[in-house]
Protein backbone atom coordinates (compact mmCIF):
# COMPACT_ATOMS: atom_id res chain seq x y z
CA UNK A 1 0.00 0.00 0.00
CA UNK A 2 1.31 3.46 -0.90
CA UNK A 3 0.94 6.42 1.46
CA UNK A 4 2.17 10.00 1.46
CA UNK A 5 3.07 12.31 4.35
CA UNK A 6 4.85 15.62 4.73
CA UNK A 7 7.12 14.23 7.47
CA UNK A 8 7.84 10.68 8.63
CA UNK A 9 9.50 10.33 12.05
CA UNK A 10 11.13 6.96 12.72
CA UNK A 11 11.06 6.39 16.48
CA UNK A 12 8.62 7.58 19.13
CA UNK A 13 10.98 8.31 22.02
CA UNK A 14 11.47 11.85 23.39
CA UNK A 15 13.31 13.14 20.29
CA UNK A 16 10.81 11.70 17.83
CA UNK A 17 7.81 12.78 19.89
CA UNK A 18 9.19 16.32 20.09
CA UNK A 19 9.61 16.62 16.32
CA UNK A 20 6.24 14.99 15.70
CA UNK A 21 4.44 17.35 18.08
CA UNK A 22 6.01 20.59 16.86
CA UNK A 23 5.68 19.83 13.15
CA UNK A 24 2.09 18.60 13.53
CA UNK A 25 1.25 21.77 15.49
CA UNK A 26 2.01 23.69 12.29
CA UNK A 27 -0.48 21.63 10.33
CA UNK A 28 1.98 19.36 8.55
CA UNK A 29 0.83 15.82 7.86
CA UNK A 30 3.11 13.88 10.20
CA UNK A 31 3.56 10.17 10.90
CA UNK A 32 5.50 8.84 13.90
CA UNK A 33 6.45 5.17 13.54
CA UNK A 34 7.44 3.38 16.76
CA UNK A 35 8.71 -0.20 16.76
CA UNK A 36 7.67 -0.99 20.36
CA UNK A 37 4.36 -0.94 22.17
CA UNK A 38 4.48 1.74 24.88
CA UNK A 39 4.98 1.67 27.80
CA UNK A 40 8.36 -0.04 27.56
CA UNK A 41 11.49 0.05 29.72
CA UNK A 42 14.16 2.62 28.94
CA UNK A 43 17.06 4.03 30.91
CA UNK A 44 17.83 7.75 31.23
CA UNK A 45 15.44 8.82 33.97
CA UNK A 46 16.98 12.07 35.20
CA UNK A 47 16.01 15.32 33.48
CA UNK A 48 18.07 18.50 33.21
CA UNK A 49 16.25 21.71 34.23
CA UNK A 50 16.66 23.26 30.76
CA UNK A 51 14.14 20.74 29.42
CA UNK A 52 11.54 23.15 30.85
CA UNK A 53 11.52 25.41 27.81
CA UNK A 54 10.91 22.65 25.28
CA UNK A 55 8.25 21.13 27.52
CA UNK A 56 6.49 24.51 27.52
CA UNK A 57 6.40 24.54 23.71
CA UNK A 58 5.15 20.97 23.65
CA UNK A 59 2.32 21.61 26.11
CA UNK A 60 3.83 19.07 28.51
CA UNK A 61 4.39 21.15 31.64
CA UNK A 62 0.93 20.68 33.13
CA UNK A 63 1.13 16.92 32.54
CA UNK A 64 4.48 16.71 34.29
CA UNK A 65 3.33 18.86 37.21
CA UNK A 66 0.32 16.56 37.67
CA UNK A 67 2.43 13.40 37.40
CA UNK A 68 3.76 11.31 40.31
CA UNK A 69 7.35 11.78 39.09
CA UNK A 70 9.91 12.71 41.75
CA UNK A 71 10.83 16.39 41.82
CA UNK A 72 14.52 17.12 41.28
CA UNK A 73 16.15 20.29 42.65
CA UNK A 74 19.85 19.46 42.60
CA UNK A 75 22.76 17.21 41.73
CA UNK A 76 25.38 16.05 44.22
CA UNK A 77 28.73 14.29 43.94
CA UNK A 78 30.28 11.70 46.26
CA UNK A 79 34.05 11.22 45.97
CA UNK A 80 36.05 8.01 46.04
CA UNK A 81 36.29 7.98 49.85
CA UNK A 82 32.57 8.60 50.34
CA UNK A 83 32.68 12.33 51.07
CA UNK A 84 29.60 14.17 49.78
CA UNK A 85 29.90 17.52 48.05
CA UNK A 86 27.54 20.36 48.77
CA UNK A 87 24.46 19.95 46.55
CA UNK A 88 24.36 22.06 43.40
CA UNK A 89 20.92 23.60 43.88
CA UNK A 90 19.59 24.83 40.56
CA UNK A 91 17.38 27.55 42.04
CA UNK A 92 20.26 29.24 43.86
CA UNK A 93 21.41 30.64 40.54
CA UNK A 94 17.98 31.06 38.95
CA UNK A 95 14.91 31.19 41.24
CA UNK A 96 12.46 30.30 38.45
CA UNK A 97 10.03 27.43 37.90
CA UNK A 98 12.51 25.98 35.39
CA UNK A 99 14.97 25.24 38.21
CA UNK A 100 12.84 22.36 39.42
CA UNK A 101 12.71 19.34 37.14
CA UNK A 102 11.86 15.63 37.49
CA UNK A 103 13.24 12.12 37.87
CA UNK A 104 10.97 10.18 35.53
CA UNK A 105 10.10 6.56 34.99
CA UNK A 106 10.87 6.45 31.31
CA UNK A 107 8.19 3.91 30.45
CA UNK A 108 5.51 6.34 31.69
CA UNK A 109 7.27 9.52 30.56
CA UNK A 110 7.86 8.32 27.00
CA UNK A 111 4.23 7.20 26.74
CA UNK A 112 3.09 10.67 27.86
CA UNK A 113 5.30 12.26 25.21
CA UNK A 114 4.05 9.98 22.43
CA UNK A 115 0.41 10.54 23.36
CA UNK A 116 1.11 14.27 23.38
CA UNK A 117 2.30 14.06 19.76
CA UNK A 118 -0.96 12.33 18.82
CA UNK A 119 -2.99 14.95 20.71
CA UNK A 120 -1.31 17.66 18.63
CA UNK A 121 -2.23 16.04 15.34
CA UNK A 122 0.50 13.52 14.50
CA UNK A 123 -0.49 10.06 13.32
CA UNK A 124 1.22 7.52 15.57
CA UNK A 125 1.89 3.89 14.69
CA UNK A 126 3.09 1.61 17.47
CA UNK A 127 4.37 -1.94 16.94
CA UNK A 128 5.35 -0.89 13.43
CA UNK A 129 8.79 -1.37 11.93
CA UNK A 130 10.63 0.68 9.31
CA UNK A 131 12.50 -1.88 7.23
CA UNK A 132 14.11 0.53 4.77
CA UNK A 133 14.75 4.20 4.11
CA UNK A 134 14.54 5.06 0.41
CA UNK A 135 17.39 7.12 -1.03
CA UNK A 136 18.27 8.46 -4.43
CA UNK A 137 21.40 10.32 -5.57
CA UNK A 138 21.47 14.00 -4.69
CA UNK A 139 22.44 16.65 -7.21
CA UNK A 140 23.69 19.01 -4.50
CA UNK A 141 25.22 16.81 -1.82
CA UNK A 142 27.77 14.01 -1.52
CA UNK A 143 25.21 12.08 0.55
CA UNK A 144 21.95 10.80 -0.99
CA UNK A 145 18.47 12.29 -0.80
CA UNK A 146 15.82 10.54 1.30
CA UNK A 147 12.44 10.12 -0.38
CA UNK A 148 10.47 7.81 1.88
CA UNK A 149 10.41 4.58 3.89
CA UNK A 150 9.09 1.05 3.77
CA UNK A 151 7.27 0.05 6.96
CA UNK A 152 5.42 -3.01 8.17
CA UNK A 153 2.43 -2.91 10.50
CA UNK A 154 -0.13 -5.53 11.41
CA UNK A 155 1.04 -7.86 8.69
CA UNK A 156 0.83 -5.19 5.99
CA UNK A 157 3.69 -3.50 4.15
CA UNK A 158 3.52 0.22 3.34
CA UNK A 159 5.61 2.33 1.00
CA UNK A 160 5.45 5.84 2.42
CA UNK A 161 6.68 8.91 0.55
CA UNK A 162 7.62 12.07 2.48
CA UNK A 163 9.39 15.36 1.99
CA UNK A 164 11.42 14.83 5.16
CA UNK A 165 12.47 11.66 6.99
CA UNK A 166 13.50 12.15 10.63
CA UNK A 167 15.70 9.47 12.17
CA UNK A 168 14.84 9.25 15.88
CA UNK A 169 15.77 5.58 16.24
CA UNK A 170 18.08 6.09 19.22
CA UNK A 171 21.34 4.19 19.28
CA UNK A 172 20.13 1.99 16.42
CA UNK A 173 20.89 5.12 14.35
CA UNK A 174 19.27 3.75 11.21
CA UNK A 175 20.38 6.42 8.75
CA UNK A 176 23.86 7.21 10.09
CA UNK A 177 24.74 3.52 10.18
CA UNK A 178 23.43 3.00 6.66
CA UNK A 179 25.36 6.01 5.35
CA UNK A 180 28.43 5.13 7.47
CA UNK A 181 28.70 8.62 9.00
CA UNK A 182 28.88 7.64 12.70
CA UNK A 183 32.09 7.83 14.77
CA UNK A 184 32.83 6.73 18.33
CA UNK A 185 34.75 8.71 20.94
CA UNK A 186 37.88 6.72 21.88
CA UNK A 187 38.32 8.74 25.08
CA UNK A 188 34.82 7.91 26.31
CA UNK A 189 34.56 4.19 25.66
CA UNK A 190 32.44 3.18 28.64
CA UNK A 191 29.89 0.55 29.59
CA UNK A 192 27.01 0.68 32.07
CA UNK A 193 25.30 -2.02 34.12
CA UNK A 194 22.10 -0.97 35.87
CA UNK A 195 18.93 -2.08 37.65
CA UNK A 196 16.09 -0.79 39.82
CA UNK A 197 15.93 -1.29 43.59
CA UNK A 198 13.11 -0.80 46.08
CA UNK A 199 13.57 0.41 49.64
CA UNK A 200 16.95 2.13 49.21
CA UNK A 201 17.85 4.93 51.61
CA UNK A 202 17.24 8.40 50.20
CA UNK A 203 17.76 11.88 51.62
CA UNK A 204 14.96 13.94 53.11
CA UNK A 205 13.35 17.20 52.13
CA UNK A 206 14.66 19.13 49.16
CA UNK A 207 17.45 16.59 48.68
CA UNK A 208 15.05 13.65 48.35
CA UNK A 209 15.02 13.91 44.57
CA UNK A 210 18.67 14.72 43.97
CA UNK A 211 20.74 12.86 41.41
CA UNK A 212 23.85 11.51 43.14
CA UNK A 213 27.04 10.72 41.23
CA UNK A 214 29.19 8.39 43.32
CA UNK A 215 32.84 7.67 42.45
CA UNK A 216 34.18 4.12 42.78
CA UNK A 217 36.86 3.74 45.49
CA UNK A 218 39.52 3.02 42.87
CA UNK A 219 38.32 5.91 40.66
CA UNK A 220 37.83 3.46 37.80
CA UNK A 221 34.27 4.66 37.29
CA UNK A 222 31.13 5.86 39.04
CA UNK A 223 27.59 5.01 40.11
CA UNK A 224 24.39 6.87 39.43
CA UNK A 225 21.84 6.88 42.24
CA UNK A 226 18.53 8.30 41.02
CA UNK A 227 15.38 8.34 43.19
CA UNK A 228 12.16 7.54 41.34
CA UNK A 229 8.52 7.41 42.46
CA UNK A 230 7.06 4.44 44.39
CA UNK A 231 10.23 4.02 46.47
CA UNK A 232 12.26 2.90 43.43
CA UNK A 233 15.95 3.77 43.05
CA UNK A 234 17.72 3.57 39.70
CA UNK A 235 21.28 2.34 40.26
CA UNK A 236 23.95 1.95 37.60
CA UNK A 237 27.71 1.56 37.47
CA UNK A 238 29.73 3.09 34.61
CA UNK A 239 33.37 2.28 33.76
CA UNK A 240 35.63 1.04 31.00
CA UNK A 241 34.18 -2.14 29.45
CA UNK A 242 37.29 -4.18 30.26
CA UNK A 243 37.05 -3.25 33.95
CA UNK A 244 33.38 -4.23 34.16
CA UNK A 245 33.74 -7.48 32.22
CA UNK A 246 37.24 -8.91 32.77
CA UNK A 247 37.28 -11.74 35.32
CA UNK A 248 33.53 -11.50 35.96
CA UNK A 249 31.01 -14.24 35.34
CA UNK A 250 28.06 -12.02 34.41
CA UNK A 251 26.71 -8.44 34.75
CA UNK A 252 24.84 -9.29 37.95
CA UNK A 253 28.11 -10.28 39.60
CA UNK A 254 29.74 -7.05 38.44
CA UNK A 255 26.98 -4.84 39.82
CA UNK A 256 26.86 -6.72 43.15
CA UNK A 257 30.65 -6.61 43.56
CA UNK A 258 30.93 -2.91 42.76
CA UNK A 259 28.14 -2.05 45.19
CA UNK A 260 29.85 -4.10 47.91
CA UNK A 261 33.20 -2.37 47.27
CA UNK A 262 31.69 1.13 47.41
CA UNK A 263 30.75 1.62 51.05
CA UNK A 264 28.51 4.64 50.38
CA UNK A 265 26.44 2.58 47.92
CA UNK A 266 26.46 -0.54 50.10
CA UNK A 267 25.10 1.41 53.08
CA UNK A 268 22.38 3.11 51.03
CA UNK A 269 21.27 -0.17 49.44
CA UNK A 270 21.50 -2.37 52.55
CA UNK A 271 17.72 -2.36 53.21
CA UNK A 272 16.83 -2.52 49.49
CA UNK A 273 15.95 -5.35 47.15
CA UNK A 274 16.53 -5.50 43.41
CA UNK A 275 13.20 -5.40 41.60
CA UNK A 276 14.24 -5.39 37.94
CA UNK A 277 16.40 -7.44 35.69
CA UNK A 278 19.95 -6.35 34.94
CA UNK A 279 20.48 -4.12 31.89
CA UNK A 280 23.74 -3.49 30.04
CA UNK A 281 24.84 -0.77 27.61
CA UNK A 282 28.34 -0.59 26.19
CA UNK A 283 30.63 1.64 24.11
CA UNK A 284 27.87 4.19 23.81
CA UNK A 285 29.53 7.57 23.23
CA UNK A 286 29.40 8.41 19.53
CA UNK A 287 28.47 11.18 17.10
CA UNK A 288 27.40 11.37 13.49
CA UNK A 289 29.36 13.59 11.13
CA UNK A 290 26.21 15.29 9.80
CA UNK A 291 22.92 16.41 11.35
CA UNK A 292 21.01 16.35 8.07
CA UNK A 293 21.08 15.77 4.33
CA UNK A 294 18.68 16.30 1.47
CA UNK A 295 15.29 15.23 2.82
CA UNK A 296 16.57 13.69 6.09
CA UNK A 297 17.45 14.79 9.62
CA UNK A 298 19.02 13.07 12.64
CA UNK A 299 17.78 13.83 16.17
CA UNK A 300 18.50 12.62 19.69
CA UNK A 301 20.62 9.52 20.09
CA UNK A 302 20.34 8.83 16.37
CA UNK A 303 22.67 11.83 15.96
CA UNK A 304 24.89 11.38 19.00
CA UNK A 305 25.05 10.10 22.54
CA UNK A 306 27.21 11.48 25.32
CA UNK A 307 28.26 9.74 28.51
CA UNK A 308 25.33 9.76 31.00
CA UNK A 309 27.32 11.37 33.82
CA UNK A 310 25.25 14.60 33.72
CA UNK A 311 21.92 13.12 32.60
CA UNK A 312 21.99 15.05 29.33
CA UNK A 313 20.29 12.40 27.19
CA UNK A 314 16.65 13.48 27.37
CA UNK A 315 17.59 17.17 27.30
CA UNK A 316 19.59 16.73 24.09
CA UNK A 317 16.81 14.58 22.62
CA UNK A 318 14.32 17.40 23.24
CA UNK A 319 16.69 20.12 22.07
CA UNK A 320 17.65 18.38 18.83
CA UNK A 321 13.99 17.60 18.24
CA UNK A 322 13.09 21.27 18.70
CA UNK A 323 15.89 22.59 16.48
CA UNK A 324 15.16 20.03 13.78
CA UNK A 325 11.42 20.76 13.89
CA UNK A 326 12.03 24.48 13.43
CA UNK A 327 14.27 23.75 10.44
CA UNK A 328 11.64 21.45 8.93
CA UNK A 329 8.88 24.02 9.43
CA UNK A 330 11.06 26.64 7.69
CA UNK A 331 11.84 24.16 4.89
CA UNK A 332 8.13 23.80 4.10
CA UNK A 333 7.66 27.56 4.21
CA UNK A 334 10.52 28.04 1.73
CA UNK A 335 9.93 24.83 -0.23
CA UNK A 336 13.59 23.98 0.34
CA UNK A 337 14.39 20.50 1.67
CA UNK A 338 18.08 20.58 0.87
CA UNK A 339 20.84 19.54 3.24
CA UNK A 340 21.79 23.20 3.55
CA UNK A 341 18.29 24.15 4.67
CA UNK A 342 17.72 21.23 7.03
CA UNK A 343 21.12 21.43 8.73
CA UNK A 344 21.32 25.15 9.48
CA UNK A 345 21.09 24.43 13.23
CA UNK A 346 24.07 22.06 13.27
CA UNK A 347 26.72 24.54 14.42
CA UNK A 348 24.56 25.72 17.33
CA UNK A 349 23.94 22.12 18.31
CA UNK A 350 27.55 20.95 18.22
CA UNK A 351 28.61 24.00 20.22
CA UNK A 352 26.26 22.94 23.04
CA UNK A 353 27.24 19.29 22.73
CA UNK A 354 30.90 20.15 23.11
CA UNK A 355 30.28 22.21 26.23
CA UNK A 356 28.72 19.14 27.83
CA UNK A 357 31.47 16.95 26.39
CA UNK A 358 34.09 19.12 28.13
CA UNK A 359 32.53 18.73 31.57
CA UNK A 360 32.35 14.98 30.92
CA UNK A 361 36.07 14.97 30.17
CA UNK A 362 36.62 17.02 33.34
CA UNK A 363 34.84 14.47 35.53
CA UNK A 364 36.95 11.62 34.15
CA UNK A 365 40.20 13.51 34.75
CA UNK A 366 41.74 11.90 37.82
CA UNK A 367 42.40 14.39 40.57
CA UNK A 368 39.87 16.93 39.25
CA UNK A 369 36.78 17.86 41.23
CA UNK A 370 34.28 20.63 40.69
CA UNK A 371 34.42 21.44 44.40
CA UNK A 372 38.17 22.09 44.25
CA UNK A 373 37.80 24.04 41.03
CA UNK A 374 35.11 26.33 42.46
CA UNK A 375 37.17 26.93 45.60
CA UNK A 376 40.04 28.01 43.35
CA UNK A 377 37.83 29.99 40.94
CA UNK A 378 34.64 30.96 42.83
CA UNK A 379 33.69 33.45 40.13
CA UNK A 380 32.84 30.51 37.85
CA UNK A 381 30.35 28.78 40.17
CA UNK A 382 27.42 30.02 38.09
CA UNK A 383 29.04 28.76 34.89
CA UNK A 384 29.41 25.29 36.39
CA UNK A 385 25.81 25.26 37.63
CA UNK A 386 24.60 26.47 34.23
CA UNK A 387 26.44 23.58 32.58
CA UNK A 388 24.89 21.10 35.02
CA UNK A 389 21.36 22.33 34.26
CA UNK A 390 21.90 22.22 30.49
CA UNK A 391 22.15 25.95 29.82
CA UNK A 392 24.91 25.27 27.29
CA UNK A 393 23.85 27.27 24.25
CA UNK A 394 25.02 30.69 25.48
CA UNK A 395 28.59 31.67 24.47
CA UNK A 396 29.44 33.16 27.86
CA UNK A 397 28.91 29.82 29.61
CA UNK A 398 32.09 28.59 27.94
CA UNK A 399 34.24 31.19 29.76
CA UNK A 400 34.81 28.56 32.44
CA UNK A 401 36.81 26.27 30.17
CA UNK A 402 39.88 28.53 29.99
CA UNK A 403 40.71 28.29 33.70
CA UNK A 404 39.43 24.70 33.83
CA UNK A 405 41.96 23.70 31.18
CA UNK A 406 44.70 24.27 33.76
CA UNK A 407 43.44 21.09 35.46
CA UNK A 408 41.87 19.22 32.54
CA UNK A 409 43.77 18.32 29.34
CA UNK A 410 40.85 18.77 26.96
CA UNK A 411 41.34 16.72 23.78
CA UNK A 412 40.41 17.96 20.33
CA UNK A 413 36.64 18.24 20.18
CA UNK A 414 34.30 16.64 17.70
CA UNK A 415 33.02 18.67 14.76
CA UNK A 416 30.37 18.11 12.13
CA UNK A 417 30.69 18.09 8.37
CA UNK A 418 28.74 20.62 6.38
CA UNK A 419 26.91 20.08 3.11
CA UNK A 420 29.12 21.08 0.14
CA UNK A 421 27.32 24.42 -0.32
CA UNK A 422 28.41 25.39 3.20
CA UNK A 423 32.04 24.38 2.88
CA UNK A 424 33.25 27.95 2.44
CA UNK A 425 31.77 28.94 5.78
CA UNK A 426 34.04 26.59 7.66
CA UNK A 427 33.41 24.27 10.55
CA UNK A 428 32.78 25.06 14.18
CA UNK A 429 33.26 23.06 17.33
Amino acid sequence: MNLSYDVVVIGGGPAGSTVGTLVAQKGRKTLVIERSKFPRFHIGESLMPETYWVFRRLGMLSKLKESPFTKKYSVQFVNSVGKESQPFYFDEMNPHDCSQTWQVLRSEFDELMLHNAAEHGADVWQEANVTDVHFEPSENDDLPRATGVTASRGGQTFKIDAKVIVDATGNNALISRKLKIRNGDPKLRKAAIFAHYQGAIRDAGKNAGATLVVALPNQEGWFWYIPLADDIMSVGVVADPAYLIQGRENPQQTLDEEIAKTSWMANRLKPAKQVSEIHVASDYTYQSRRVAGDGWVLVGDAFAFLDPIYSSGVFLALKTGELAADAIIAAFKNNDFSALSLSNWGDELIDGYNSIRKIVYAYYTKGFSFGKFIRRCPQYQKNVTDLLIGDVFRPEVKDVFGPMSEDVPFPELATIDHPPAMASIGKSG
